[in-house]
């Protein structure tokens, strides 16, 4: 059985090589990826909120205060972190066209110097003789071409853009969805009261399942344990809670 599934992993592999597919695939470009923006959103969105919540309730103040809290972070917090994200990637944009703008004109100004920058950024990839001539004729004979190059490899830029407004809107959403999870017992207890005698307790327990499962879904994009990326992620998160309900603890007098 393992022995099967080995060989229709490799004609998997093999049929994902085709050189129909490649060519197509190479066409298309690659795709714009948001899941780091979603991920971002929704681990900052339900630490922050469950933070307010343990800063809270370590301070022993009611449940409305919670709410009024908790709903100010979502909407402030996860718009401020939306904004950031957006004007972040739309930065990000507008340096990369910059780069390939002054990249252009050097090429037109000062060709020379531009064909040697191509020539020694092969030479350092154990390109030489006729081959790295070859590569650096081949690279400079379309400007294109040339200017990718010096993008990616001088200056270590992705040429593909990101669109600011859907990783905004990526990082928001998943700040308000995620950051609801630590506020939905108290949302619940306020719509009917009484309803849920333990707030606080199903609140961190429901907020822990949303850390482990978003830290699991990091796990399987970047490639790493699922396990492990969850488990960090709750640790994370349960130090930031931590710490704030021990303030809401200590400064409890305050409120006094």
């Amino acid at each position: 059985m393992e022995n099967h599934d080995k060989l229709g992993e490799i004609e998997d592999f093999r049929a994902h090589h085709h050189p129909q597919l490649i060519a197509q695939r190479l066409d298309d470009g690659p795709d714009s990826v948001y899941v780091r923006d979603f991920i971002y959103g929704a681990v900052d969105g339900a630490i922050t909120t469950f933070a307010i919540v343990a800063g809270v309730a370590g301070a022993g103040l009611s449940s409305s205060v919670i709410i009024i809290l908790g709903f100010a972070n979502l909407l402030a917090d996860g718009f401020s972190m939306a904004v950031s994200n957006y004007l972040g990637t739309r930065a990000e944009n507008q340096h990369r066209i910059k780069i390939r703008n002054r990249e252009l004109e050097e090429i037109k100004r000062f060709p020379e110097g531009e064909v040697e920058e191509i020539r020694q950024i092969y030479a350092r990839k154990g390109f030489e003789g006729s081959v790295l001539e070859d590569a650096v004729d081949v690279i400079t004979s379309d400007e294109k071409t040339w200017v990718d190059t010096m993008v990616q490899e001088e200056f270590g830029l992705s040429l593909q853009s990101h669109d600011p407004f859907k990783a905004g809107l990526a990082t928001f959403g998943a700040f308000c969805l995620v950051g609801f999870i630590p506020l939905v017992t108290y949302v619940a207890n306020w719509l009917s009261p009484g309803l849920i005698d333990y707030a606080f307790g199903l609140s961190a327990g429901l907020t822990v399942i949303a850390f482990f499962i978003v830290g699991a879904m990091k796990g399987r994009f970047v490639d790493q344990g699922w396990l492990v990326s969850g488990l960090e992620t709750v640790a994370i998160g349960g130090i930031a809670a931590g710490m704030a309900f021990g303030v809401g603890l200590l400064l409890k007098g305050l409120v006094a």
